[in-house]
């Protein structure tokens, strides 16, 4: 009798009265879900497939590289994932993502941590309405606007974060809490603290002195520390969420995004109050010109990468426990001196006044100050997911189902640019019906590829409260319902008239491509070329379109900085017009 969920691999033959494992002994029913057939393999082959020596478990019911033969209820073949000696060794693997094997309780009311965060965001809170009421309550028209306008931006900074840890993505309620502490809490202990350091500043050094020198001296060390101490609070709530690099990242990178909303809000007031105070009866100009200069001449390379970058080095820290204690606190050390550096050159008054150039020098100032910063942040932000794309990778090959994913859908589902193509290609075909049913397969199958990481990683200290069976219970269960819903996408797909995902090969970079990327660089200071950029590369995708065919990357690549690159020099000039620059 089998009385395993449905959706599981049926049982395999045994020998007459022996135990399906392989030991002695009449088998007895068991009226419970179980959990062997869908991890049974492949954990006693990440054992080594020892058979029935002692001290091993013994050999799986689906030997290796007999997948074929199980028919197609079984999802996934026997194969190593890592090397014996690894699984053996009483050091974890050294991999770089380790997500926890049983999902957590996301909020748990027993943790300090939980408290602690609420009230000092409480705190915050009451500190942030006690120094803004009045100006909101003088100027509540400007106020309102000034949310929205911040508000709305702050949308796809959210997305985009969000993109980036595609396949684990962390809990909305979390990142939330991170949003919050950047905006609520470091805020508001940052506005006096600054405001103290530079009345020092002034009286051991000149007024002067204070004014142009004070904010690269106090902001730096004030604002990263408070936000920093906001990852760490994230960090101590949901420890079994941090499990990689990039999952610091992210957090880091909401805890920086919500105090720059914050922080960008309380600038367009005061720029609202200061040219009334001036006799000025126009409050949207100035506070449209405070949004385009610290939204976009500084949101690029503003507090939201300074804290990803914190973030990074502390995610580091927390999940690479191979490493030393003192090696994992070095780096983040130097993650946060990193951030540090690059807020301090970004605060620090020399070129702020363009060399004498005008508005195309303060232009080109604030690119030569802002974007070596926000290089490097990429650049470990992209090696982060090139890691935890090669986990998965190494993962999705256990997988031998193709109702759950085939070798296609597998490498167009690890990159954020084969998804894309996936789903345009089905619109191509299919419509917008189409392309909404590949995304929900595509999403359905990252939730089952971390399911099942997560069941295949006997070794996280978030399981240990809970008894062996429970464990394994939970974890069958949770896969189980995964599963299903790949299998519900799957046909929901096939009632349009996709049996399987197919993302088309990308073509060759070619030259084009890679002049449209250098003129829309060159676009930064001189427009003419930022506006042959955007034209150069809509006309390589619409050639592309024309012939059915996926275009060049580096066009879409050319595109975007083209029109970044001619988006920040308007703005200069609209700020220019209203005397702002």
């Amino acid at each position: 009798m089998d009385c395993r969920p449905s959706g599981l691999p049926p049982q395999r033959p045994h020998a007459p009265g022996g135990h399906p494992s392989g030991r002695g002994g009449t088998r007895r029913q068991v009226h419970q879900p179980r959990t062997g057939g869908l991890l049974r393999g492949l954990r006693a082959q990440r054992n080594g497939g020892g058979g029935d020596r002692p001290g091993r478990r013994a050999a799986s019911r689906w030997p290796a590289g007999a997948g074929a033969e199980h028919g197609p209820d079984n999802p996934v073949r026997g194969r190593l994932m890592i090397q014996r000696d690894a699984v053996d060794s009483a050091t974890p693997p050294m991999l770089p993502v380790r997500p926890s094997l049983v999902r957590p309780r996301v909020l748990d009311p027993k943790q300090p941590a939980l408290w602690l965060m609420v009230g000092m965001v409480a705190v915050g809170a009451w500190q942030l309405g006690a120094m803004s009421h009045e100006a909101i309550a003088a100027y509540p028209l400007p106020a309102l606007v000034a949310l929205l306008l911040f508000g709305v931006y702050a949308v796809p900074f959210v997305l985009v974060v969000r993109s980036l840890d595609y396949l684990e993505q962390e809990p909305t309620i979390l990142l939330a809490m991170a949003f919050v502490w950047g905006g609520v809490v470091a805020t508001s202990q940052a506005i006096p603290a600054n405001q103290a350091v530079r009345e020092i500043v002034a009286k051991l050094v000149t007024p002067a002195f204070a004014d142009a020198w004070a904010p690269a001296i106090s902001a730096p060390a004030v604002e990263e520390t408070l936000k920093t101490l906001g990852i760490i609070a994230i960090v101590l709530l949901a420890r079994a969420h941090i499990n990689s690099a990039l999952d610091g990242f992210v957090y880091g990178a909401m805890v920086g995004l919500g105090f720059q909303v914050v922080e960008n809000f309380v600038y367009a007031v005061n720029a609202v109050i200061a040219a009334d105070n001036s006799g000025d009866a126009d409050w949207f100009g100035p506070l449209f010109a405070t949004f385009l200069a610290r939204g976009f001449l500084a949101g690029l390379w503003s507090h939201t990468m300074f804290s990803a970058l914190t973030g990074a080095g502390i995610g580091y820290a927390v999940m690479r426990t191979e490493r030393s204690r003192s090696h994992r606190i070095g780096v983040a050390a130097l993650a946060f001196a990193g951030a540090w550096l690059f807020h301090f050159v970004w605060d620090t008054p020399l070129l702020m006044d363009g060399s004498g150039l005008g508005t195309g020098g303060v232009l080109a100032a604030l690119v030569l100050k802002g974007l070596p910063g926000l290089v490097v942040v990429l650049y470990l932000a992209s090696a982060a997911m090139r890691r935890e794309i090669a986990y998965y990778s190494d993962l999705l090959t256990l997988v031998n189902d193709s109702r759950l994913i085939t070798a296609d859908e597998a490498k167009a589902l690890v990159r954020g640019r084969t998804r894309l193509a996936a789903r345009r290609h089905a619109r191509s075909l299919g419509g917008l019906r189409a392309a909404v049913a590949v995304r929900r397969l595509q999403r359905t199958q990252a939730r089952f590829i971390v399911e099942l990481s997560r069941s295949l990683d006997g070794r996280d200290p978030a399981s240990r409260e809970a008894s062996p069976k429970e464990t394994a219970d939970r974890r069958t269960t949770v896969l189980v319902r995964r599963r299903h819903e790949v299998l519900d996408a799957r046909e929901r797909l096939r009632a349009l008239g996709f049996e399987h995902v197919n993302a088309p090969e990308p073509p060759q970079h070619s030259a084009l491509g890679l002049l449209s990327i250098v003129l829309g660089l060159v676009g930064v200071f001189v427009p003419v070329a930022a506006v042959a950029a955007i034209g150069l590369a809509g006309a390589g995708l619409l050639s592309a379109r024309r012939r059915r065919e996926v275009a060049d990357s580096w066009f879409t690549d050319g595109l975007i900085v083209g029109s970044v690159s001619l988006g920040l020099w308007l703005v200069s000039r609209a700020i220019s017009a209203w005397g702002g620059l």
